[in-house]
């Protein structure tokens, strides 16, 4: 086991290669009443593969609430997962369409260069709401296309062991999620019944990172609790993880994501001039449609910030 060291809140195991980066998270308000881990991007590390933002939510009481409340806004750039372990959310979009989620199935939405949602508990919802919201930035080709959306609501899934594999994007194994990506990508849930060891195959020209949304994990030597995410670097074939007991992780991965981002908002661009133009189509009810079925009004677009935003790469550096 290499030294560990402090950086930025992370852990960094030295000495070893691939590095190990604890990433903790922090709390940021979602809607009027639903609080989210925001997991990426942070200043260590802004991206997995082309996985741009992963917020993780709950486990929430929610038996007295209203749930999630994401009235209608609007998306560039990107591609949004949405993933539960407990509850229900209904998607409406400028598309037309409608769409409710449980745990087990996945929502993608493919912006494309504009479209516009809302995210809503049902009034007659389950007690518990947790689950995974997550962006993957669209690479150039691809994101100046038409917007789509699917909903996939048997996934493929894989046993070793006490562990269970649903591969939401992507392949892992033998088997492929059927959901249509944009680049080569993984996003994959691991239910684990059990305390003991849990082999992950991995590919090299990937990087990952592992998020634990209930349970106990080590890998690496470093501790891995409900709400973080450890990034685990480039270059594995394999890794193993010990759990203290029964527990559910996502592993996140792809091949590194190399073209320079802007994210403000909703909105993933390249260059500041781009996501001006996004939030002016968007104050002005252009590009982005209607979203309908949902009685909330529309979010409001906040001001740009006065200084130029600048694109930064997957490790933080501002690109010129």
């Amino acid at each position: 086991m290499g030294r560990e060291s402090t950086w930025y809140g992370g852990t960094v195991t030295a000495g070893a290669e691939p590095e190990s980066v604890l990433l903790p998270g922090h709390d940021v308000p979602l809607g009027r009443y639903t609080t989210v881990r925001r997991l990426l991007p942070q200043r260590p590390r802004r991206m997995v593969g082309a996985w741009c933002f992963v917020d993780h939510f709950g486990p929430d009481d929610v038996a007295d609430r209203p749930g999630m409340q994401i009235p209608p806004h609007p998306h560039t750039g990107l591609q949004t997962v949405t993933w539960l372990a407990e509850g229900e959310i209904a998607h409406r979009d400028s598309l037309g369409s409608t769409q409710s989620i449980v745990p087990g199935q996945l929502n993608l939405m493919t912006s494309g260069h504009g479209i516009a949602h809302s995210e809503q508990s049902p009034p007659a919802h389950p007690p518990v709401m947790h689950g995974l919201q997550l962006w993957v930035a669209l690479p150039e080709a691809a994101r100046h296309g038409e917007p789509r959306f699917e909903h996939h609501a048997d996934l493929p899934q894989v046993s070793a062991g006490d562990a269970r594999f649903t591969v939401v994007v992507g392949e892992y194994g033998s088997v492929r999620s059927p959901a249509r990506m944009a680049s080569p990508i993984v996003g994959v849930e691991v239910g684990v019944d059990g305390a003991g060891p849990i082999g992950l195959t991995l590919r090299d020209d990937f990087e990952y990172a592992l998020l634990a949304m209930s349970g106990q994990a080590r890998v690496d030597g470093v501790e891995l609790a409900p709400g973080g995410l450890l990034y685990l670097g480039e270059g594995r074939s394999s890794t193993t993880v010990d759990t203290a007991g029964p527990a559910r992780l996502f592993l996140l991965g792809g091949e590194p994501f190399d073209e320079p981002l802007v994210m403000w908002w909703n909105f993933v661009a390249r260059n500041h001039d781009e996501l001006v133009a996004a939030r002016d189509d968007w104050s002005a009810g252009r590009r982005f449609g209607t979203v309908t079925g949902c009685v909330d009004p529309p979010l409001p677009a906040p001001e740009m910030p006065i200084t130029r935003i600048k694109a930064r790469d997957r490790h933080g550096r501002t690109v010129a």
